[in-house]
């Protein structure tokens, strides 16, 4: 039983932390790209008002 016990503790030990790290840089990866769509976006935007695109 105590074997069983320490290879849980060991288990949630090694994957506590991992958990944390790849969450954090997803979320940098994701606000990175949420960043580049939206400057595309509005530079879009803005070179299709700035060439006297017709919004209709």
């Amino acid at each position: 039983m105590r074997n069983i016990l320490l290879v849980k503790e060991i288990y949630f030990e090694a994957f506590r932390n991992l958990g944390s790290f790849l969450i954090k840089n997803y979320l940098k990866i994701f606000s990175w790209c949420c960043f580049i769509l939206i400057a595309i976006s509005i530079y879009a935007l803005v070179f299709r008002m700035s060439t006297g695109f017709a919004f209709q």
